[in-house]
């Protein structure tokens, strides 16, 4: 078996705490057309200098049914920004257009196969994965951006035509796995294409 989810794969359900203190779970998106599910963190130089980015994107395609949700999957023993009180914090001061989910256990991150912060999963109406891997080409610098990924993506899956790109590898640091050393990957996480 695949380490991250493979296209056609359903999203695995969740029940995680958002940073507004709700649980959120699947059905709590059932009416959006599009579910855009993002691991994503604190502290890394790929998310915090693309996550403007990734709002524009939300943004763009909010309004045409298409939620976004950032899941932290990050250790807090191992990098203390990760924290839950951190998210909080963090989007109290950013008031990005998603939800942002604690994933404590790391369970989730397992069930989906998140290697990178960031790595995104597009699923379709029937909530079968339709596109997996990164957001943009150079998350990092976004001066040598050539390529938005996701937004090709999306765009194609609401104009109703096939994904030309359905599978990209994720650019990000990996997600910081409890108990180990924070570069560790899980011996069976591969890139995806």
């Amino acid at each position: 078996m695949a380490f991250t989810l493979t296209l056609g794969a359903k999203a695995p359900d969740f029940h995680l705490k958002g940073t507004d203190g709700k649980t959120y779970s699947l059905k709590d998106f059932k009416d959006s057309q599009v579910l855009v599910v993002f691991f994503t963190c604190n502290h890394c130089p790929y998310v915090l200098n693309s996550d403007e980015i990734t709002r524009k994107t939300a943004e763009k395609y909010l309004p045409k049914g298409v939620a976004f949700v950032g899941i932290n999957s990050n250790s807090a023993n191992t990098i203390e920004e990760d924290s839950f009180e951190h998210m909080v914090t963090r989007m109290k001061s950013l008031h990005f257009p998603w939800v942002y989910l604690h994933d404590e256990t790391q369970e989730i991150a397992k069930k989906y196969g998140a290697l990178r912060t960031p790595h995104f999963y597009v699923f379709d109406k029937a909530r079968k994965l339709v596109y997996t891997g990164r957001g943009v080409d150079s998350p990092r610098d976004p001066s040598k951006i050539t390529v938005n990924d996701l937004e090709t993506a999306l765009g194609e899956l609401v104009a109703g035509k096939p994904i030309s790109q359905p599978l990209t590898n994720p650019i990000g640091c990996n997600v910081k796995w409890e108990g180990k050393d924070k570069h560790w990957l899980p011996p069976d996480a591969c890139d995806l294409t």
